[in-house]
């Protein structure tokens, strides 16, 4: 064989071995980016949520098909949900990883932030919407008739007992020494009431409702009395969903913005969805409606200062060590975004 023949014979041999190679560097790199696009694929998301008509907007998009309509082009498979009674159980099954989207109270969330929970609050959910409701057998004129009292509320770092322990300084009385606060959920509080076991109770709604109908209280202070236009509800997500999933977070946050409107142009229908989730009356639960003080909102911008101010109160009360920020509590960019 001539020089040329074994020149030619040589670049056949090296094109091919470069082909093969080429062929096997493709194949493991498409691979690789199917790995790392599984990996970046989350196919359930779990909300946490409350018994109370605070948070319908969750249960109203959840009915509607909603939430798994508009999560799954996004890869998510699997929406699911778990009930709490209050705020601090379930900020604690977020601090565990078992929920990824809070339904919660703005208190609770600043109590686990400064625990070292990894999250924000990226929407409002409502403002006020919860009652002091005093036994029958009590008179009550003003705030130092609770003096002696024995109040169900929810349990320490929850929205109402950060509100009732500052409402009650404000008014002269001392938390520890005047009162006796007992934290409960809601089920618990409404039957210590009904039989006698408490003086008092300050729940949100639909609870004051229905221990009014039952006969047995009636509500003598809304929340929106003790601090006008406070944040109450709000809807919290994981910082590995804000990070690695933002767009699926700025669909959370639009869908639950859907649901809010909804339920406040179709407040019976809202009712109606409600009392099916929790089996209670519908007629109560429209009641409850028409007499609380709450309004359902989505816009997170307008409870900054409130929620930035329980940040102040649970770190004077010593639920937290330090004080928390405006940025420390608040991712707002999603529902900024909204509009743009």
């Amino acid at each position: 064989m001539n020089h040329k023949n074994k020149f030619k014979v040589a670049s056949t041999f090296f094109f091919v071995a470069v082909l093969i190679l080429a062929v096997f560097v493709s194949g493991c790199t498409e691979g690789t980016t199917e790995q790392e696009e599984q990996a970046d694929t989350i196919e359930k998301i779990t909300f946490g949520y409350q018994p109370s008509t605070h948070q319908i907007a969750y249960i109203t998009a959840r009915e509607k098909g909603w939430w798994a309509e508009d999560l799954a082009p996004y890869g998510v498979k699997t929406v699911d949900d778990r009930l709490f009674p209050t705020g601090a159980p379930e900020m604690q099954a977020m601090l565990a990883g078992d929920i990824q989207v809070a339904y919660v109270g703005a208190a609770p969330v600043i109590a686990a932030l400064a625990s070292g929970l990894d999250a924000k609050i990226v929407a409002a959910v409502q403002i006020q919407g919860s009652d002091i409701v005093v036994h029958n057998d009590h008179p009550y004129e003003t705030p130092a008739d609770l003096r002696g009292f024995k109040i169900a509320t929810f349990p320490p770092g929850t929205i109402q007992d950060t509100l009732l322990r500052n409402w009650l300084k404000e008014n002269g009385l001392d938390p520890e020494a005047d009162v006796e606060i007992i934290g409960m959920g809601p089920g618990d509080a409404m039957t210590a009431i009904t039989a006698g076991q408490v003086d008092a109770v300050f729940l949100p709604h639909p609870a004051p409702a229905m221990i009014e109908n039952n006969g047995v209280g009636r509500s003598v202070v809304s929340s929106g009395e003790m601090l006008q236009d406070h944040a109450c509800c709000v809807v919290a997500v994981s910082g590995d969903l804000i990070r690695e999933h933002p767009d699926i977070v700025r669909q959370i946050v639009q869908t639950h913005v859907r649901a809010t409107e909804y339920n406040a142009e179709n407040m019976d229908e809202a009712a109606q969805i409600y009392a099916v989730d929790q089996e209670w009356d519908v007629e109560l639960v429209k009641k409850s409606l028409e007499d609380w003080d709450g309004s359902w909102i989505a816009d997170p911008n307008l409870i900054v200062n409130s929620t930035v101010e329980y940040a102040q109160v649970q770190y004077e009360l010593g639920y937290i060590n330090t004080p928390l920020t405006q940025d420390d509590i608040f991712d707002l960019s999603f529902y900024n975004a909204l509009d743009q």
